[in-house]
């Protein structure tokens, strides 16, 4: 590697000298530099520049620009080969050369420029000699350089053939440190694309963005290289390998072209520094900085080891290096703690430390160059040393190769990468990892801080630290208006003081300037800051003044809160002695403030999410910019996103624990405005937001999301910004951060209180309002905890999340779930509520949580499961009979769902299981033991609880005191406790556990699982007990309406149950059943012994208004109070109330069956009697009205199907019984009716006179009615008059019916249709005598006046039922026959006797008939011509001549003039005669054919004697009107049938003895087959 100077001198330009105001750049491997802009056509620089070169087969690019308004535009450019530069180690007198226009290109890489330009620039460059040795020496190092570089080059090609196709992205800036607020170097304003192998734009035509310089004064060599020895020995330090690991990526097309800071690219680029050589420059310059030095750092690369070593005020090299490509970020280097053995001997003089070279009065042997090589090659050196521990030269196992396709070696200077490396515990057993090993339980049982006596040792001088000497108690600013002289800057926000006057405020004291309107918003102690300014700057007197004014703070202090201190020596248990020294040590450490403080501070820029849109495109372009004290370092630019990841580390030292770190990130603009912004601010890009860290506060590693702030009330800010901060501190490297610190002494000062003071009560702190939840022990305790988060920056989140982790091993105390379950809700409050300005999700903000997410999920999880281990027991743990365990209890329901609303909001789980639904479940539990616990000890528990009598506790031995098949009287005892227990849920708990109303009702929970677990029990008990039956089945039964009770009175209206038919009448079904059949015999028992007594008393009537006797009321009585039993069970199956009402049915029809048939059996013996038959009629219908009100009651419409049927059909057996009994009660009176009657008949017989009554004999007539029904009108006058006062309205009517029914019957039957006496004959009786019109008109009037008798005004039969009488109907046609004609009674006959030819079953024999009908059609006449075809099969026996003939007669009216009867011949012994005869009947046209008849009669002609009849046959014409004519074969039959009616009419005809057609008519209607021989 070689060091190339370049001296710009001066230019001649041709034009006119006011347009020109000229700067230089020069660019080479990716590196740029400019100088200051100098007016006029003849500029003069005269600037010096130093570039690593580690290729010579480059070139140097100069450029010459002109600075415009808003564009600055080319002058001109030469491009000069590195190869043809001079070496030298003296300055020459320089060389001109010309500036040309073009940029010549080959393959993407500038090798030349073309097009000259009048113009000329004055350049010195030189390649400057390694050391102040011999030519020889030279050229042999050189040599040894070569090979390094050729081992190295061979393995990385691929790797830089690989980067060389990706594309790359700008490269991030190094910022200016005297501009704190300034996001880019605004002497370097273009480095974000300008490259050294860019393109430049042609001349005159293309701009370029400002680049505004500071000006400088001219100084010579010499004094450069006299500034450069005084900070010789700053600038060479130790040999530690802990370099910076470069993020950025070379903005380069190709990786071939390293940048000089740029370790891993090509070349070895041995010069560069490490970590500490650069902390050590950057403090070294502290006084330079404090006075607002002019001067610009540049924290990056090689580079910045010359501008450290030749800075001074006034002058200042500038050099902007572009950061390692991508590859360099994934280097693993090897920190080596011992030094390695020398494996060139030539390296021996150079591996010494350089502060060996020094002479005696600490002058540095060598030149700045050669010192610098020095280090550089002390690097080569141990690398090699490196490579050689990887193994036996396989340089896959070498640390810094990288295996696998395309692997190749990193940078020799490339960090460590710590993160894959085992962190090392840095006390003995942390009690962060303890409790992330062992979740809850190292937290509730043995806390790891409270063992670990070397951390506890540090606390404890901590806690003193912070209480000696307070923040909240430090001394104020005095501030005063100040003006100021020189750009200044507000030490809090770092923006310029404005104005050309009283610009802003200055500490009088320390000094400290600021913004008048951030003075409130400093927070370094003026005491303590006036005395390191002032120990600094020498001021010993007023040093003294401040540390006595410290000292009696201090003094005062410790006065004044004694007790503090006490408290801290008893938590951490030290002696008086030793506690009186640690305090004299403390004071002195404050009084010596920060000038022994030091730290290396490592800071990794994460990510960011939700950054203001500062880009018309709605999006930014964000880098970030660390500042740590005076120096600052930014990232890499990400084009177009609001939520960037950078993941970049950078490091820092600082000297002050004062000193705060200031992280702001900014929108990277490269347009017109922010180029106009350039001109005009310091700033050119937009501010997106800032925060603000107190390094004081830092310790350990730390993961933390930082919300981004407003730097002004103007500014449009949000997001947060993730930083992984890591924090050496110079003293304390072993000793954990002050997060676990922290949680040291919190964790000592609550077990000290709780556990040591209060015998493990915890004592809740009385505090109120909004913060409250932050108070966590009593005044002094909280004094100690809260200072010292406040002097060491623990949160108060942290300080919660530790509070919380404490408690939760006593989370059992009383009053502790109610805090934990504040603490906890203002947690997840915490990470949960996101405000407006921050849009980093809860599970992130959560995941960078100090206390660690692992430790407090763990944490949870644990206390989750020991709080529903404790619910699940909540009626042992919280006892109803406390109330303050019972608001412990609420409290613990309400820490439960604080969990669960952490773990959905904060830790973003999907599903997490609902507060509601794990309380549930832990009360579902608890009820179980509960019921287990009763169940088994349910006798002990009953005696106890509710037995009286106290000698009676110990009647039953052990084993039966629990359930059993021979009684039943453990049941009713579970049951009563099984109440208690629901009880006490529902009156006690549920108001407590009442935070879910919708999902959680303890007591209804209660009473399901007791019932469900009940149901199981009891399920099976009955399952046992069925097999057995050793007990009553009223005792079953007695149980069932126990069960019942139970589940009307708490399980009924349950929602899970609510609906649905339980199972417990099953269980008892058999039983009641058993219960039925056995209520079935009683109640018949009962029957027969309410009839006997009811018969004993003669049946007598109940009351005055009850017309039945008392055995009926009680049978009833009984029934009823069955049923009352059955309905009480009120049970809820449908399907089980309908088989015990069929059985209940059949027990009703059994009883009233019997009840009925008994008296229907002896009634006939009742009937002589005057009142008792009324009575048991009016029994039977009494049991027909209460059995419909059974049947109502059992449900009537909704009864079951058969059940239903079942008493149905009783009711009609009972209806049928009482028709029986009232026909019964109605054939009594039969006799007496027969009597009366003919006494009517023979009266009526009496009457004279004949033919039509003329209307002036109508008196006459009603007399002769009246004097007709004499008899029985008397009869019926004195029974009906008893009957409707005994008989009830049903039985009255039922009775009148039958009488009515008799009387007229009788009266047909007697007076007018006398009957024959030989019904088979037809034969009419001699003594039958015709009624005459004028009787038939008495009998008339007689049967009006005996219907309104019956009547009776409507309190009898009504009048409709009476005319529709068939008894009536029958009489009454009888009666109108009488006044009919013969030609009509025989017309009647033939049109309503159709049937009297049937019932032929057994015919006699056959005869076939043919009949022709023939209507005239003039006259209408009918003619009918009858032929007689033949008889077959006739079934005739004799011992004589057999001569069979044939008769056949027309019946008809109107027939009186015509012929109507004609006969064929006879055949002899002839069984199937042939007659072919034809006879003719004329018929008139009065009627129709329908109105005749055709009757055939075979008969055995017999001479002296009347001929026998063999059969009959008869056909009726309206059967062939629609044919015309018919031929046919005729059955004959023995007789012809007729119905009543028929009946009637014969017997009316039959008393016309004077009609020759009627005796005719009666004649052939009465004959019937003669009796054969021998028959």
């Amino acid at each position: 590697m070689s060091l190339l100077c370049v001296r710009v001198k001066k230019a001649s330009l041709r034009g006119s000298p006011d347009k020109f105001n000229t700067y230089v750049t020069l660019k080479v491997q990716n590196v740029k530099s400019t100088t200051i802009a100098v007016r006029g056509d003849q500029p003069c620089w005269e600037q010096d520049f130093m570039f690593e070169i580690s290729r010579l087969e480059l070139g140097l690019i100069v450029e010459v620009w002109n600075k415009g308004l808003i564009w600055d535009t080319m002058v001109g450019n030469v491009w000069i080969p590195l190869k043809n530069i001079r070496q030298s180690d003296e300055e020459g007198p320089g060389d001109w050369s010309t500036l040309d226009a073009e940029v010549l290109m080959n393959e993407d890489e500038i090798c030349g420029t073309g097009s000259p330009t009048p113009h000329k620039i004055l350049l010195d460059t030189r390649f400057e000699m390694p050391f102040d040795i011999p030519e020889e020496e030279a050229i042999y190092w050189t040599q040894k350089l070569e090979q390094l570089n050729a081992i190295r080059n061979h393995d990385e090609y691929t790797i830089q053939e690989e980067v060389q196709k990706k594309p790359l992205p700008t490269a991030p800036s190094q910022c200016s440190l005297e501009d704190p607020d300034s996001a880019v170097d605004d002497r370097d304003s273009d480095y974000r694309s300008e490259t050294s192998n860019s393109i430049p734009p042609p001349f005159h035509t293309t701009s370029q963005p400002n680049a505004s310089v500071h000006q400088f004064p001219v100084q010579s060599r010499f004094q450069l290289q006299g500034i450069a020895r005084d900070h010789c020995v700053g600038t060479i330090p130790n040999y530690d390998l802990d370099y910076r690991e470069k993020k950025g990526i070379s903005p380069t097309g190709s990786s071939r072209y390293g940048s000089s800071g740029n370790l891993s690219q090509g070349s070895s680029q041995l010069s560069e520094l490490d970590h500490d050589n650069e902390n050590i420059h950057e403090s070294g310059v502290d006084d330079g900085r404090d006075q607002e030095s002019n001067h610009s750092h540049h924290s990056s690369g090689t580079q910045e080891l010359y501008n450290e070593a030749d800075r001074q005020p006034g002058h200042l090299n500038e050099n902007v290096i572009d950061e390692h490509d991508e590859n360099s970020r994934k280097a693993n280097g090897i920190a080596l703690d011992t030094p390695l053995p020398s494996i060139y001997p030539e390296l021996e003089l150079i591996a010494k430390p350089l502060d060996s070279y020094n002479d005696e009065d600490n002058i540095p042997l060598f030149p700045p160059a050669r010192a610098r090589w020095i280090r550089a090659i002390n690097k080569v050196r141990l690398q090699i040393q490196e490579a050689q521990l990887g193994g036996d030269g396989d340089p896959s196992k070498i640390s810094w190769f990288k295996g696998g396709t395309g692997g190749g070696l990193y940078g020799i200077d490339s960090m460590p990468d710590l993160r894959k490396k085992k962190p090392i515990p840095l006390v003995s057993d942390l009690s962060l990892v303890q409790s992330r090993k062992a979740g809850i339980t190292s937290a509730m049982a043995t806390r790891t801080s409270l063992k670990d006596e070397e951390l506890k040792n540090h606390v404890y001088k901590k806690t003193l630290q912070a209480l000696i000497y307070p923040i909240s108690c430090t001394t104020p600013h005095n501030f005063e208006v100040w003006t100021a002289t020189t750009p200044t800057y507000c030490y809090e926000c770092e923006g310029l003081l404005w104005g050309i006057a009283r610009q802003g405020m200055r500490c009088t004291e320390c000094g400290v300037k600021c913004h008048e309107k951030c003075q409130d918003l400093l927070n370094a102690d003026c005491l303590q800051r006036a005395a390191e300014k002032s120990s600094k700057h020498g001021a010993e007197d007023r040093t003294q003044n401040i540390i006595m004014a410290m000292k009696d703070r201090m003094k005062i202090r410790e006065r004044n809160k004694p007790e503090i201190f006490e408290l801290i020596r008893d938590v951490f248990g030290v002696t008086k002695v030793t506690h009186v020294q640690q305090m004299k040590t403390i004071k002195q450490s404050v009084l010596d403030g920060t000038s022994k403080w030091s730290a290396k501070i490592t800071i990794t820029v994460v990510c960011a999410q939700g950054l203001q849109a500062k880009d018309k495109t709605g999006s930014s372009d964000p880098y970030v910019t660390v500042q740590v004290g005076k120096t600052k370092k930014r990232t890499k630019t990400i084009y177009g996103n609001l939520n960037p990841v950078w993941e970049e580390k950078f490091y820092f030292e600082c000297h002050n624990s004062s000193d705060r770190i200031k992280v702001r990130v900014w929108d990277e603009d490269d347009d017109i405005k922010s180029r106009v912004k350039q001109r005009l601010k310091r700033e050119s890009d937009d501010f997106l937001g800032q925060t603000i860290i107190e390094v004081r506060t830092l310790s350990g590693e730390m993961d933390v999301w930082y919300n981004l702030e407003k730097r002004t009330d103007k500014s449009a800010v949000s997001g947060a910004i993730r930083l992984q901060i890591s924090v050496e501190i110079k003293g304390e490297e072993k000793v954990a951060p002050y997060h676990i610190q922290y949680t040291c002494l919190h964790e000592n000062l609550f077990h000290c209180l709780t556990d040591l003071q209060s015998s493990g009560v915890v004592k809740i702190p009385d505090a109120k309002g909004d913060e409250a939840w932050k108070v966590y022990f009593d005044e002094t305790a909280q004094e100690i905890v809260d200072e010292f988060a406040m002097r060491y920056g623990i949160e108060s989140i942290y300080q919660a999340m530790t509070h919380f982790a404490c408690l939760s091993s006593k989370y059992m105390c009383p009053g502790v779930p109610a805090v934990m379950s504040t603490l906890l809700a203002n947690i997840n409050a915490y990470y949960a509520h996101t405000t407006a300005s921050t849009n980093v999700s809860a599970s992130d903000r959560f995941a960078a949580s100090n206390f660690g997410k692992e430790r407090f999920v763990k944490l949870l999880d644990q206390l989750h499961n020991s709080l529903r281990i404790d619910l699940s027991m909540y009626r042992n743990n919280f006892p109803a009979s406390s109330p303050e365990r019972l608001q412990d209890l609420k409290s613990t329901v309400d820490l439960l769902t604080s969990i669960t609303f952490f773990r959905m909001k904060v830790q973003e789980l999907q599903s997490p299981p609902r507060a509601g639904q794990v309380v549930k479940d832990c009360v579902k539990a608890c009820l179980n033991s509960t019921y287990e616990y009763i169940f088994n000890n349910c006798h002990e528990l009953y005696s106890r609880e509710y037995q009286t009598d106290p000698n009676k506790k110990q009647e039953l031995p052990p084993e039966e005191q629990g359930p059993s098949i021979k009684n039943l009287d453990f049941w009713p005892k579970l049951i009563t406790l099984i109440v208690s227990i629901i009880e006490e849920d529902k009156n006690s708990y549920t108001p407590v556990l009442n935070q879910f109303p919708q999902e959680l009702n303890v007591g209804k929970i209660s009473a399901e699982v007791m019932w469900n677990l009940f149901a199981q029990d009891m399920k099976y008990a009955m399952e046992e007990h069925e097999k057995h039956r050793l007990c009553k089945s009223a005792d079953y039964m007695n149980l069932h309406f126990k069960v019942k009770w139970l589940y009307n009175e708490y399980v009924r209206d349950l929602p899970a149950i609510k609906g649905t038919i339980p199972e417990y009448p099953a269980w008892f079904e058999q039983f009641a059943m058993q219960w039925l059949d056995e209520n079935e015999e009683v109640s018949l028992e009962f029957l027969h012994g309410a009839l006997e007594r009811d018969k004993k008393d003669g049946f007598q009537q109940t009351s005055e208004h009850a017309l039945f006797s008392c055995s009926v009321v009680d049978v009833f009585t009984q029934l009823n109070q069955s049923f009352e039993i059955i309905k009480k069970l009120e049970c809820p199956d449908p399907v089980i109330v309908a088989h015990y009402m069929r059985r209940f049915a059949k027990t009703i029809s059994k009883v009233l069956q019997q009840y009925a048939d008994i008296l229907l059996k002896n009634f006939k013996s009742y009937c002589s009697k005057e009142m008792l038959p009324c009575i048991l009629m009016n029994n039977v219908q009494q049991l027909r009205v209460q059995l419909e009100k059974m049947f109502e009651a059992m449900g009537g419409k909704e009864l079951d199907s058969e059940a239903a049927e079942t008493l149905k059909d009783l009711q009609v057996k009972l209806n049928n019984v009482l028709d029986d009994l009232s026909d019964v009660f109605g054939v009594s009176f039969q006799p007496r009716l027969d009597e009366c009657v003919k006494q009517m008949g023979d009266i009526l017989s009496q009457v004279k006179g004949t033919g039509n009554v003329p209307a002036t004999a109508r008196n006459s007539v009603a007399q002769d009615a009246d004097n007709v029904l004499g008899p029985l009108m008397d009869f019926l006058d004195g029974n009906l008059t008893l009957f409707a006062k005994v008989c009830e309205k049903t039985v009255l009517k039922r009775v009148l019916k039958e009488l009515w029914k008799i009387v007229v019957n009788t009266v047909e039957r007697t007076i007018v249709l006398p009957p024959l006496t030989d019904q088979s004959d037809h034969m009419v009786r001699e003594e039958a005598r015709s009624l005459t019109p004028k009787q038939c008109a008495i009998m008339d009037l007689a049967l009006d006046t005996i219907k309104q008798y019956f009547h009776a005004g409507g309190n009898g039969l009504k009048k409709t039922f009476l005319e529709k009488s068939a008894d009536l109907q029958s009489l009454r046609y009888a009666l109108s026959l009488y006044t009919q004609t013969t030609d009509t009674l025989i017309k009647t006959f033939v049109q309503s006797q159709t049937a009297q030819g049937s019932g032929v079953g057994d015919p006699v024999g056959e005869v076939s008939i043919q009949i022709d009908l023939f209507t005239h059609p003039g006259t209408g006449e009918h003619k009918i011509t009858v032929k007689v075809v033949a008889a077959n099969d006739l079934k005739w026996q004799t011992t004589g001549m057999f001569r069979p003939f044939v008769e056949v007669t027309m019946i008809g009216p109107h027939l009186s003039d015509k012929k109507r009867k004609f006969t064929t011949k006879s055949k002899s012994n002839n069984w199937a005669p042939k007659y072919n005869e034809t006879f003719h009947f004329i018929l008139g046209n009065e009627n129709g054919p329908d109105s005749y008849e055709l009757q055939v009669c075979v008969k055995d002609y017999c001479f002296a004697r009347e001929d026998r009849i063999i059969g009959i046959a008869l056909m009726q014409l309206r059967d062939i009107i629609d044919k015309g004519s018919c031929a046919c074969w005729c059955p004959l039959g023995r007789r012809i049938h007729m119905d009543e009616t028929g009946l009637t009419v014969l017997r009316i005809l039959s008393q016309r003895t004077n009609d020759e057609v009627a005796k005719e008519f009666v004649k052939l209607k009465s004959e019937s087959r003669c009796a054969e021989e021998g028959s």
